[in-house]
C-alpha cells in the first residue's frame, strides 16, 4: 500500500504542472506527435519531449513509432478517467466559486 501511495503521489506531482496538463488535455483527443503537442501547449519541442519522457516513465502516456515519427497517447482508461474527473471537478469548483459566471454562460 505504501508503494502504491508513493507512486500515486508521484503521478499527482506530475499532473500538478500546467504544461503537462495541456499535453494531456490535447492527448484526450487522440494520438499526437511531439511537434503537434508542442504547438498546442505553446512550448518548445525540447520541453515537450522532456514532459513526455516523465509522463512515460510513470505510465501516464504511451508512445508508438510510426516510421520516423513517434506518436503519443494517454496510457489507458484509468488515466483518461482521472483527467475527466479532475476537469469536471475544476469546472464544478469554478461554478460554485463564481455562480454569476455560470448563469451568464447558460
Amino acid at each position: 500500500m505504501r508503494e502504491d501511495l508513493a507512486e500515486l503521489a508521484d503521478v499527482f506531482g506530475l499532473l500538478s504542472d500546467p504544461g503537462r496538463l495541456r499535453l494531456l488535455a490535447a492527448l484526450r483527443e487522440g494520438e499526437r506527435c511531439v511537434g503537434d503537442l508542442a504547438a498546442v501547449a505553446g512550448a518548445s519541442d525540447s520541453a515537450t519531449s522532456h514532459h513526455l519522457r516523465l509522463l512515460r516513465a510513470h505510465r501516464v502516456v504511451q508512445a508508438r513509432r510510426c516510421g520516423r515519427m513517434v506518436l503519443y497517447r494517454i496510457a489507458d482508461a484509468h488515466v483518461r478517467l482521472l483527467l475527466d474527473v479532475a476537469l469536471a471537478h475544476a469546472g464544478h469548483a469554478r461554478a460554485i466559486a463564481h455562480p454569476e459566471r455560470e448563469a451568464r454562460s447558460a
